[in-house]
């Protein structure tokens, strides 16, 4: 290997170090709230039943920013570049965290997850085109599972911060301060070849518009955004409400805390498996429905559990359905390789978002069905029946992207 191609594989190593790290930050401050709900809505002085409705109602703004977000930075990404993203968005999400950590009461409360919601939008789909661009797209895959799969262990990290120091302001300015000190850390990340190569030809960039005046393009769209909405609803329902769903089915002592860092756990290797044996079958469609498989055997699993099942069961089907949701980085990737350079960033930052952005909706349908059944439990698996059926179908229609070449334009 030459001098060049030494240097070459030095800053792509680097891109995805960096990317890495700075998913790891975004998802410590994206999931902190989950962790630290019970103990800062109680601090604030919320009754018991207020901090389950004013906790659905924070963590759905804290979504409906990150929805805002990903147009947002999705835009910027194309017209400005994909590194604009990554410094900008982790400037302005470790600000939110550190005057998240000063709160008095529930609106400002709200207002700072909304304005971090804004900036962890970009994080994840910045670092994912930029690696899928900069890297041979025989590396690409892995390269995304390395990000997703190391990120994840931000919501462990979350949980053992709040369990070691007990003080969740304190949790918020950690949050903060490591993504200041990651901001560092990006100088000295180049930009994305492809991007640099459209920049001076006449292409339109970065026209969110654009995915909703084709018809095949939007449809290919939606068909992205639909196949992640099974992820959220086992995280921002089923895992973060746990506590819930657990005295609904008699289960004394189930910590959302410890739930999410057990869920999160094994994210941390579904992502890295899934992204793995994509490599290996050639295709990010089986290794979608192999995991889709695994997240409906444990959703089956959380649903049956009884009275004499124990917190520590919970916890490990908890894990179960973490290890399934590792489909994430499959679609995130599928989401980037899907439109040409002009809109990649849009779609890769702006999908991932949308699904997130999508949770206020799960959550007013799971409302719906859990009233219509008068059931938590009943109204949970109904709803999680509807979108796991919405995913597979968008996931079967899709275009199979591995081993697509990238260097194209919409």
């Amino acid at each position: 290997m030459n001098t060049s191609s030494r240097k070459s594989e030095s800053l792509f190593q680097l891109a995805v170090v960096v990317s890495a790290l700075g998913f790891f930050v975004d998802v410590y401050d994206l999931l902190l709230f989950g962790i630290v709900r019970k103990d800062s809505l109680h601090a604030l002085g919320l009754s018991p039943e207020e901090i389950v409705t004013q906790g659905e109602t924070i963590i759905s703004v804290q979504m409906v920013g990150l929805l805002i977000g990903g147009i947002v930075w999705g835009i910027i990404g194309d017209k400005k570049g994909r590194l604009k993203v990554l410094f900008g968005s982790i400037l302005l999400y470790s600000i939110a965290n550190i005057l998240n950590g000063m709160v008095t009461t529930i609106p400002q409360y709200i207002v700072l997850r909304f304005i971090a919601g804004i900036g962890l939008a970009g994080e994840l789909g910045a670092g994912i085109t930029l690696v899928s661009e900069l890297l041979p797209k025989e590396k690409r895959g892995l390269a995304s599972a390395m990000i997703a799969s190391f990120g994840i262990f931000g919501a462990v990290s979350a949980y053992f911060t709040h369990s070691y120091f007990q003080d969740w302001r304190l949790c918020y300015y950690i949050g903060g301060g490591l993504g200041l000190i990651l901001l560092l850390l990006r100088v000295s990340v180049y930009e994305s070849t492809l991007f640099n190569e459209i920049k001076s030809k006449q292409v339109e960039r970065g026209n969110f518009l654009m995915f909703f005046n084709d018809k095949n393009r939007f449809f290919k769209y939606l068909q992205c955004v639909m196949i992640g909405i099974p992820a959220w609803f086992i995280i921002g329902v089923l895992v973060t409400f746990s506590d819930a769903f657990a005295k609904e089915m008699g289960i004394q002592g189930v910590d959302p805390g410890k739930a999410i860092m057990f869920q999160y756990m094994a994210i941390a290797f579904g992502d890295m498996s899934a992204g793995l044996l994509s490599q290996w079958f050639k295709s990010r469609k089986k290794a979608l429905f192999i995991f889709y498989g695994i997240t409906i055997c444990f959703a089956i699993l959380y649903f049956l559990q009884t009275p004499s099942s124990s917190p520590e069961n919970f916890y490990w089907i908890c894990a179960g359905l973490g290890y399934g949701t590792g489909f994430t980085v499959v679609y995130i990737t599928m989401s980037a390789e899907q439109f040409g350079t002009n809109l990649r960033a849009s779609a890769a930052i702006s999908i991932p978002n949308m699904v997130r952005g999508a949770l206020p909706l799960i959550i007013l349908l799971f409302k719906f069905t859990r009233s219509l059944t008068e059931s938590y439990v009943t109204g949970g698996w109904i709803t999680g029946i509807i979108l796991m059926s919405i995913a597979i179908f968008a996931a079967w229609n899709i275009e199979e992207t591995f081993g697509k070449d990238l260097n194209f334009v919409e």
